[in-house]
């Protein structure tokens, strides 16, 4: 449990409420982009430590995605309250996450934990936690806005659509795996 790899993911999860404070409260948005962009670098960290140490474990596969959700929500939430994102943008990435549970629920219920991350999922996790950071920047620093805008509105909509199509991977793999339960039921 107290590994190199889970010591980073909680690290990152810690980060989490740190950049809400940084973004809404004193809206210390340089300090909240540095949080930010090592939240979403340190997700690479900590899976590349644990294999390369061979401290691959549960927690460490349920931390990870954890961490990377709760920068996602937490992001898109600051960024809806603050108007960097619109609110249509963060309801289409929430949308994805509503439907992701109730599969979820669904799969629990025939005795089945969290599909394994796909690396589509990995990927548009990724482009996402590049994007957060660079739309910040764009509101943060003026004389950046053009350019970091329309690098991060792009990593933006592209993760965007990776993440519905991961979502419907993930979907794909849980209806089998409910067609399977159902027949073995049989």
């Amino acid at each position: 449990m107290l590994t190199i790899p889970n010591l980073i993911s909680f690290a990152r999860l810690l980060g989490v409420p740190l950049f809400l404070y940084l973004l809404l409260g004193p809206h210390a948005d340089v300090a909240a982009l540095v949080v930010l962009a090592v939240g979403g670098t340190t997700d690479w960290v900590d899976g590349y430590v644990a294999r390369r140490l061979r401290q691959v474990s549960r927690l460490g596969e349920l931390l990870d995605p954890t961490a990377d959700r709760l920068y996602i929500l937490a992001t898109l939430a600051g960024f809806t309250a603050r108007e960097i994102v619109p609110w249509e943008f963060t309801a289409a990435l929430l949308a994805r996450e509503l439907l992701l549970f109730g599969s979820l629920l669904v799969l629990r219920r025939y005795g089945y934990g969290p599909p394994p991350v796909h690396y589509l999922g990995k990927t548009a996790t990724f482009i996402l936690l590049a994007a957060f950071p660079t739309l910040l920047l764009a509101d943060a620093v003026p004389s950046a806005a053009t350019a970091a805008g329309a690098i991060g509105w792009g990593l933006a909509w592209w993760g965007l659509v990776l993440y519905w199509a991961a979502g419907v991977f993930y979907l794909i793999q849980a209806a089998r795996l409910i067609r399977t339960a159902r027949r073995e039921a049989r």
